[in-house]
């Protein structure tokens, strides 16, 4: 806690503690009021700048700041490390319209410690008939605001034969709260996957640029699903490609998928695949959304299946919900292999918990850990 705060310890019980920073009072007044509609929600403060948002997050403590990328006075991405240092533990979203700039801007803002971005609504049309958003930052408050110490524990664990509660390996130490049972693989699936399929959402892009970084030279495709909003995904790409030197695209519709490269799902729209007589192609869908997502990961892991066999590494980072639990399933019983982060380095443990939980992962790995491993499945240790 900031010593210039006087607010005393989050209990498990109290509701959570929301600021929001925009220069619009239009758009404070309309997330407040989505915010407040929620009896777990309380927004402590509401300021009109970066400079006002530093000064309250000394005084009010939130456990999320809701902050607008450009503003008067203090914008920001000048303002967010000057509140996560007024606010130690403070969980920052960025909420942007959806422009290339805003876009390049808020990518910099993850990779300076915000944990999520959303897209506002910009106009009064869009603000009246912003239902999708009211679910959305709703969800991504409460899943971002859950006491740690608080976390539901499942009611029991179904077991899985051979396997052993550890999440590391052997004789690695137990890094989960929630208890889960690791799969033991049978020799026949000890294979050198043909493909790597990656899942993420919430707290994903700064997981991707630390596990990708170890992904040079994997002579396999890649293909990603990261939560986020259209536009945002490109960027995502071209910062991949920045950070880790892994080329990186955004897939497009009709897209030779190639060894060597991460093709990340644009966001609004599922990546799916077809084979051709020149080989595989990306095959974007506007299919509804699957567990509350498109571009969602459970189509793109089922697509993938059924073009590349069962023979390939899924790995499912950080992010709120299931996302991903039945095509994991789908790929375990097939003779797949599923790999997920632990509990302990994840901003939120519900797409790689699901997982976990559900008996369906061979290693649950510390983030660190995880990059370093999936090299040495394919061989490039």
């Amino acid at each position: 806690m900031s010593p210039l705060s006087n607010t005393p310890p989050a209990s498990p019980t109290d509701p959570i503690r929301v600021m929001l920073v925009d220069d619009s009072a239009v758009v404070r007044g309309f997330i407040g009021r989505i915010l407040e509609s929620d009896p777990t929600i309380k927004i402590v403060a509401s300021v009109a700048n970066g400079e006002q948002g530093v000064s309250s997050a000394e005084r009010h403590n939130p456990d999320i700041v809701i902050l607008d990328v450009e503003m008067p006075v203090m914008d920001g991405i000048t303002a967010l490390p000057k509140i996560i240092a007024a606010s130690p533990g403070v969980k920052v979203v960025m909420c942007s319209t959806l422009t290339l700039r805003n876009a390049e801007i808020t990518m910099k803002a993850l990779s300076l410690g915000a944990t999520e971005c959303i897209a506002k609504p910009t106009n009064s049309t869009e603000i009246h008939s912003a239902g999708d958003f009211k679910n959305e930052i709703l969800n991504l408050v409460k899943g971002l605001g859950k006491r740690k110490d608080s976390s539901a524990r499942p009611a029991a664990v179904q077991p899985v034969a051979g396997s052993s509660i550890y999440s590391g390996g052997q004789n690695a130490p137990l890094k989960s709260k929630t208890p889960f049972e690791l799969r033991k693989h049978l020799p026949g699936e000890m294979f050198r996957p043909n493909l790597l399929a990656i899942g993420s959402s919430t707290g994903g892009p700064q997981a991707l640029f630390k596990a990708i970084a170890s992904f040079k030279n994997l002579d396999v495709p890649i293909i990603i699903t990261q939560h986020m909003p259209a536009t945002f995904t490109k960027i995502l790409a071209q910062h991949i490609t920045q950070h880790t030197g892994v080329n990186a695209v955004e897939g497009e519709n009709g897209m030779l998928v190639e060894k060597g490269t991460a093709y990340v799902a644009p966001g609004g729209r599922h990546m799916q695949f077809e084979k051709k007589g020149d080989g595989i192609h990306i095959l974007l869908s506007d299919a509804p959304p699957e567990n509350f997502c498109r571009p969602s990961v459970d189509p793109m892991l089922r697509s993938a299946m059924e073009c590349w066999g069962s023979k390939f590494l899924t790995v499912i980072l950080t992010g709120m919900g299931s996302d991903g639990l039945k095509g994991c399933k789908q790929l375990v019983e097939s003779g797949g292999r599923v790999i997920a982060q632990d509990q302990e380095t994840s901003v939120v443990w519900g797409m790689p918990g699901a997982v976990a939980i559900s008996g369906l992962c061979s290693e649950v790995l510390p983030l660190p850990d995880l990059g370093p491993r999936v090299r040495q499945i394919f061989g490039k240790a």
